[in-house]
């Protein structure tokens, strides 16, 4: 799946898969079923492990270089603590977002672009799961100007700085400005919040953290 793009579903169905791809665990490979939590995550406190900035060059790729990009291996969030591997999500045979097997990776949307690459690049994970926390339990807690490492494949960095941090009920999920195109290269960090809502088994909001390449 690394060095092709899969083609984006319609919007809609964009936006309704993104908005289940935290606060789920998925039951077996594909999209076959999903087990939902059952648990708020407001009943909970967890606490926050800052770790230091990762080692290594800090590459900003050029557009004129975008085709180059290596692909995602691996995410750090120093401020709120997060080290993750990367997976490849690619789209479901119904063409809904996959999301990641386990709460404790991230996975790269490869119909979006490589991150470093001109556009947004789009990283889904867990908020929690029956056992506890999910990779990105405290993804609301960032604040614009906190920085963001994508880990290449290549061993280079690419270096984002958060510039916004919002939350939107799943029905007005606003896929144009998550999926649409940008003139530099930007990051899409998505996970549910808000909510939860026992009757539903789900979270009624999803958390979207905006961030910009750092020069």
């Amino acid at each position: 799946m690394a060095g092709k793009h899969a083609a984006p579903a319609p919007a809609g169905r964009r936006a309704a898969a993104i908005a289940c791809a935290a606060g789920v665990m998925l039951a077996g490979a594909g999209a076959a079923g999903l087990a939902l939590t059952h648990h708020p995550v407001a009943s909970r406190s967890y606490p926050v492990t800052a770790l230091p900035a990762p080692a290594g060059p800090v590459v900003a790729v050029q557009q004129s270089r975008a085709a180059a990009v290596a692909v995602p291996v691996a995410l750090d969030i120093p401020s709120i603590g997060v080290q993750a591997n990367l997976i490849d999500l690619g789209l479901t045979a119904a063409g809904a977002l996959q999301v990641p097997p386990t709460t404790s990776v991230a996975g790269w949307f490869t119909g979006s672009p490589r991150p470093g690459a001109i556009g947004p690049a789009v990283i889904a994970g867990h908020i929690d799961s029956r056992d506890g926390p999910g990779i990105f339990f405290h993804l609301s807690r960032l604040e614009p100007g906190d920085r963001v490492y994508v880990r290449r494949a290549d061993g280079t960095l690419a270096l984002f700085r958060v510039t916004k941090v919002a939350s939107y009920l799943k029905d007005r999920f606003p896929t144009a400005a998550v999926y649409g195109p940008t003139p530099d290269a930007e990051l899409r960090l998505i996970t549910c919040g808000g909510t939860f809502d026992p009757a539903q088994g789900s979270y009624l909001s999803n958390v979207v953290v905006y961030a910009v390449q750092a020069s």
